[in-house]
């Protein structure tokens, strides 16, 4: 099945909610390995996954996969954690730029990363190493994969920034952005009633939960 690229207001709306904020209002789900974090903390990306299933220490994958690779998306490569090789560096940067890919996450190494940063391109990965990959060993493309206990489909939905990175089901888009909208509405009458005198405890109603637990003052 073919995905068309999101829409940039769909983008800019995903982007402004964050990460932590959809993660939860979709059911505290589709967080993907904590230890996968952006280059520069700075760094956010959402887009259309791509997925790409390569050998530890071979990018020999990763060369085709950007041949076919649409405008817009998303390179979520799993390496299966491997990180004593950076399979991704400046060079690819500038040919992903070329291209109009949104953004990289990486289940594994990344090198040059000073040049990847300078550039402005969203890379997510576990580590850095400035060991370099042979291009031998053939992979999978655009084939469900599962980073950690996260399923990540080709065509779903994947966002990343300094907390971390979350995905969407595909069919679930909007749904999500709409509940997410209407959590972080209610934090916020959250923060302005606290500016007010307000409490967590009150406003989350844990003094139920205190006496339960026998918790009594110090």
């Amino acid at each position: 099945m073919t995905f068309s690229a999101l829409d940039s207001q769909v983008v800019d709306a995903l982007l402004k909610l964050g990460t932590a904020t959809i993660y939860e209002a979709q059911g505290a789900y589709g967080a993907i390995d904590c230890k996968i974090k952006p280059l520069d903390r700075h760094m956010k990306v959402a887009g259309r996954v791509f997925t790409l299933h390569m050998r530890p220490g071979d990018n020999l994958m990763i060369h085709y996969a950007l041949l076919h690779i649409k405008r817009g998306d998303v390179l979520v490569i799993n390496c299966d954690g491997f990180e004593e090789a950076g399979i991704w560096g400046d060079v690819l940067t500038t040919q992903a730029q070329y291209a109009g890919i949104a953004g990289l996450v990486v289940n594994g190494s990344v090198r040059d990363s000073e040049a990847i940063i300078n550039s402005g391109f969203p890379v997510f990965s576990r580590s850095v190493s400035i060991r370099g990959t042979e291009k031998k060993q053939p992979g999978i493309m655009n084939s469900i994969i599962n980073i950690g206990d996260c399923l990540l489909r080709p065509g779903d939905i994947i966002v990343g920034d300094s907390d971390g990175l979350v995905v969407i089901e595909n069919e679930k888009l909007d749904k999500v952005i709409k509940l997410a909208t209407i959590r972080e509405e209610k934090e916020t009458e959250y923060k302005n009633k606290i500016l007010n005198g307000a409490t967590t405890a009150e406003l989350m109603n844990l003094s139920s939960t205190f006496e339960s637990l026998n918790i009594k003052k110090v």
